[in-house]
């Protein structure tokens, strides 16, 4: 569907947001990093972290140089913490493996720590401007209504790359604009629950609006409640030991009036089992 590619770029020159990752000179490094703390995490609440993430850390090798109990006290609250301990872990070999350069490949960015095909290939299109298609969940949702006229994409499939690769120009450079820009347009305009159609520059190629916007289902996984769950008492017990800072702290004075103790004690050795935390004589620390 190469006519879609047009409208894409015109309307994303003209609106896209100024964010970070996307000024002349941000560096691979930012891209990277940007990249990892936006996984499930809001673009509003990534930001201010990742200012104060890349003034701390410039450069893989700063980071891989420091404890990864520092990476893990920088994530602060960004949800998900085990993304700080795969980002220090990749950091290190990069600087072991690639003489602290983000490398370029997609075989050798998937062969870090931590990152997945979509991860590798935003990193190659939109630091390096390499032409591979990048979907995420709101390019899979405009991909689903435009081309399929689906109120909801599927499951995420192999398919979604092949949608994509479709609709890509040639022009290496222009391409790199079409991945953004089809992002851009499902985080904006073509949102989940209430799409801005009237705004949407497909709105006259968009299959699902000439069908009468048909609801099609929705097969995408439901997040599960955080009030009360596993999680929530996870990011307790590492805000605890955060505020430690290089302290430890006494088991039994870790979240000590949480309501259920058994589920307590559980997300304990879970942040164990996944190397965010460290316990020895009766005691609890990040790791070393």
């Amino acid at each position: 569907m190469p006519e879609l590619a047009a409208p894409l770029v015109e309307w994303y020159r003209e609106n896209a947001r100024d964010l970070p990752w996307r000024r002349p000179g941000f560096g691979a490094w930012g891209v990277l990093v940007s990249e990892f703390m936006l996984q499930q995490t809001p673009v509003n609440r990534v930001i201010p972290h990742l200012e104060a993430w890349l003034e701390r850390w410039p450069t893989p090798a700063d980071l891989a140089a420091a404890p990864p109990a520092d990476a893990v006290r920088q994530w602060a609250n960004l949800g998900y913490p085990r993304r700080a301990l795969w980002l220090h872990r990749a950091a290190v070999e990069i600087r072991d493996r690639h003489d602290g350069v983000v490398p370029r490949d997609v075989d050798a960015l998937l062969a870090l720590t931590g990152i997945g095909d979509y991860t590798a290939r935003a990193v190659a299109v939109f630091a390096y401007g390499d032409r591979h298609p990048v979907v995420d969940t709101n390019t899979r949702r405009v991909l689903a209504r435009a081309i399929d006229g689906r109120s909801q994409p599927g499951p995420p499939s192999r398919r979604d790359l092949e949608a994509m690769t479709a609709i890509l120009p040639d022009d290496v450079e222009t391409a790199a604009v079409v991945n953004a820009a089809a992002m851009e347009l499902g985080a904006t305009v073509c949102i989940a629950r209430i799409p801005r159609c009237d705004a949407c520059p497909l709105r006259d190629r968009c299959a699902w609006r000439a069908a009468g916007y048909p609801d099609t289902g929705d097969e995408r996984r439901k997040q599960a409640k955080y009030e009360g769950s596993d999680r929530q008492v996870r990011g307790a017990v590492l805000k605890t030991l955060r505020d430690a800072a290089s302290h430890a702290v006494p088991l039994l004075e870790v979240v000590p009036d949480w309501p259920d103790p058994q589920q307590r004690d559980r997300a304990i050795d879970s942040l164990i089992a996944d190397g965010l935390a460290e316990a020895s004589d009766g005691l609890l620390r990040l790791p070393a």
